[in-house]
């Protein structure tokens, strides 16, 4: 990296704020470029560490700021989609987080798997090119910086099993029963 590549990049803004859910507090920050993380869980110990982690990796302390307009849309979908009135995101997207085979699956992902279907781990390695690479999509899945915008829930097991997440199986389950692919838990 240059100097002047430095310099661009220590200018940086990122903002964050955590919102409710369905599912559960989740972290939401972006940058001038677009919406960059979403975490689940967003426990004070949980959002701390990835604000952390966003500090180191995008070299910019991440500010709090709720009414941020870089947030306020990506709230307001969300809002709407766990309300069950919004089935697909229209953000702008900061991918600076994840790149290569994992970035390429998750474009692949959040283009072409719409809500309310799924899609096999080894499918969606075909879509881009690499089939027989179903393990790598699993590893992109746990990578994903974007989780629900980005829905990474929409992909299960050929064998029609759930498929690993990292916001946990229930919320996975939760995700999926929203869009109508599963039914609603008894309890």
């Amino acid at each position: 990296m240059n100097s002047q590549e430095r310099e661009a990049h220590s200018e940086r803004r990122v903002v964050w704020a955590v919102a409710t859910t369905g599912i559960g507090p989740l972290l939401l920050a972006a940058t001038e470029d677009g919406l960059v993380n979403v975490v689940f869980h967003a426990t004070d110990a949980v959002r701390d560490g990835a604000l952390s982690r966003l500090a180191s990796r995008l070299g910019a302390e991440p500010v709090e700021a709720p009414g941020s307009p870089l947030l306020a849309e990506a709230i307001r979908q969300l809002e709407a989609y766990f309300a069950g009135e919004r089935r697909d995101f229209e953000l702008p997207l900061d991918w600076s987080l994840i790149s290569g085979f994992n970035r390429q699956v998750l474009r692949e992902l959040a283009s072409g798997v719409p809500y309310g279907t799924v899609v096999g781990y080894g499918d969606l390695a075909g879509r881009v090119g690499q089939p027989g690479a179903a393990q790598a999509v699993g590893v992109a899945m746990g990578a994903n910086p974007l989780p629900v915008v980005v829905p990474c829930h929409r992909v299960v097991e050929s064998d029609g099993g759930i498929g690993g997440f990292g916001g946990g199986l229930e919320t996975k389950r939760a995700l999926l029963a929203l869009e109508g692919v599963l039914p609603e838990p008894l309890f």
